[in-house]
């Protein structure tokens, strides 16, 4: 059985885990998007018919924009989905396992010539199906890959606590990373969560115990507020 599991160590040493989505997905939910902008050119030549050439010129311009940036819109300001995506529980996302950034989002769009290539996205169809994580060439160039999106899960029981805001400083990995560790507590020793606590000391100026407990109050604010054993 294929393994897609695609995984990423962060600094601090905690695992972030995500499947990679194969091309029958990833084409699925093309599909989807094309239908979708199928039928708002549709509505613009209906609407725009009266105006002869001007509206010609209005409806090829919104036919480039949705051509170029109708994917980037909706992957960055929409976590990574795009209404195709959305519908088979896709995300893109950087090859860290971040949330995907605007650079990189144009980037993997505007290549979409090359995985055309040399007709109907023969390229890109070639490029998945040899790379162990199913990328594209745009995928590769800008470093970002399509996995399934994990479903929120519930913090694992922990000791009553104060929910407490991040330490300033604390990146967006490193939230990732902690709110990883909160929900794979149950699998890691005590002594291994204290040694990844520790790790950021110089955030939140804790050793040991003191350490531990400081962070999972900071993740159990990071996963809505809850607090542990409730």
């Amino acid at each position: 059985m294929l393994d897609t599991t695609y995984s990423v160590e962060t600094p601090e040493g905690v695992d972030l885990r995500a499947q990679a989505a194969g091309p029958v997905p990833r084409i699925l939910a093309y599909g989807v998007d094309i239908f979708y902008r199928s039928l708002i050119l549709i509505a613009l030549a209906i609407a725009l018919a009266f105006a002869e050439n001007a509206g010609l010129g209005i409806w090829l311009l919104c036919s480039f924009l949705l051509e170029w940036f109708y994917p980037v819109y909706f992957e960055v300001m929409h976590g990574g989905q795009t209404p195709g995506k959305k519908a088979f529980g896709l995300v893109v996302v950087n090859d860290n396992l971040t949330p995907i950034s605007w650079s990189a989002s144009l980037l993997r769009n505007l290549l979409r010539f090359a995985d055309f290539l040399p007709f109907a996205y023969a390229a890109g169809v070639v490029s998945m199906t040899l790379g162990r994580h199913f990328q594209r060439l745009g995928d590769l160039a800008a470093g970002t890959l399509v996995v399934y999106r994990r479903e929120s899960k519930a913090p694992q029981t922990l000791p009553d606590v104060t929910p407490l805001p991040p330490p300033r400083g604390l990146q967006l990995q490193d939230q990732q990373a902690l709110i990883s560790l909160i929900e794979r507590s149950g699998e890691l020793s005590e002594a291994r969560q204290r040694e990844l606590a520790e790790l950021l000391e110089p955030l939140t100026g804790k050793k040991e115990r003191a350490a531990l407990d400081y962070l999972r109050s900071v993740g159990t604010w990071l996963l809505g507020g809850q607090t542990g054993g409730k």
